[in-house]
């Protein structure tokens, strides 16, 4: 790349659009220009890249190694500035604009929406956004700029450095065995975990990446069975249902388990988490309001 050549923001996001809709004919469409002013327009931003950005195809075109690097960084600089213009507009006109709130599957059980509705309740003009992730790929996108707020757990991701992201802890949160009403320990108000060494379990962990219950069992002195995975909650409901086999369940996702199943504590061997909700280091007032709503939540 040339020095001193200078990426406007018109050309970024013109790039992302076709990045995304994979046609220069689509990206025209969607930003209202002629195909021949997007062509026009991408050239000029490969001639200040200095090569190409995109690869022409018999139908489409896509990114070229350089075009995926410059993507990146133009999605960095655009969600910093959705951010920048969603911040003035809560400084200078109140909780207005947007709220990206990301969080892992089972806090959307019961505390992420108890929080929204209050939130919504407050603040109805405030559009809320949820987006449901992993706790690693959500930290990646609000250092990226693309979370105002994420609900996360240390397990498997490690909490991130504080200089990153400000780490709010929301709960300590056992994980329960669910059983079936007639399984002969369902009576017990807690089980022995060693008791439960001969049962297969349903997961939805990745071969070869750590787990809690693979933790908790080693404390126990065993390795679990083989287990099943599945990954939706309601699949393993029904597998534990069904008899074949039992499943560990985060307490703040306890409203989801149906009635046919009963949770039981494991005692001093049961495995735990935290559970935080992450802010990037300027948070929107909306943000810190909406945290505020998510630690009365985890405290019922």
């Amino acid at each position: 790349m040339r020095r001193g050549n200078v990426f406007d923001i018109e050309g970024l996001r013109l790039l992302d659009t076709v990045a995304r809709t994979g046609s220069f004919t689509a990206a025209a469409a969607r930003l209202s220009y002629t195909q021949s002013a997007v062509s026009r327009r991408i050239a000029a931003l490969e001639h200040r890249a200095g090569g190409p950005l995109f690869e022409r195809l018999p139908r489409g075109v896509r990114l070229t190694p350089a075009g995926e690097a410059l993507h990146h960084h133009a999605q960095v600089v655009l969600n910093q500035l959705t951010r920048a213009e969603e911040e003035l507009a809560g400084i200078h006109g109140g909780y207005r604009g947007r709220l990206r709130v990301g969080a892992f599957a089972t806090a959307n059980v019961a505390l992420v929406p108890g929080a929204l509705r209050e939130f919504r309740e407050e603040f109805p003009e405030v559009e809320l956004v949820p987006i449901e992730g992993p706790s690693r790929s959500l930290l990646r996108r609000m250092r990226e700029g693309g979370l105002d707020v994420a609900v996360v757990s240390d397990h498997p991701a490690e909490p991130p450095r504080q200089e990153e992201v400000e780490m709010v802890q929301l709960a300590d949160d056992e994980l329960f065995v669910a059983l079936r009403r007639d399984h002969r320990l369902a009576g017990e108000e807690v089980v022995d975990l060693r008791e439960l060494r001969e049962e297969t379990w349903i997961e939805a962990s990745p071969p070869g990446q750590a787990t809690a219950l693979a933790a908790a069992c080693a404390r126990a002195g065993f390795t679990p069975r083989a287990s099943v995975r599945i990954s939706e909650w309601t699949g393993k409901f029904g597998f534990v249902a069904a008899g074949l086999g039992i499943t560990l369940v985060p307490a703040i996702a306890a409203h989801a388990v149906p009635p046919d199943l009963v949770l039981r504590s494991l005692g001093e061997l049961a495995p735990r988490r935290a559970v935080y909700a992450a802010l990037p280091p300027v948070p929107l007032p909306a943000a810190r309001t909406l945290v505020r709503l998510l630690i009365g939540q985890a405290r019922q």
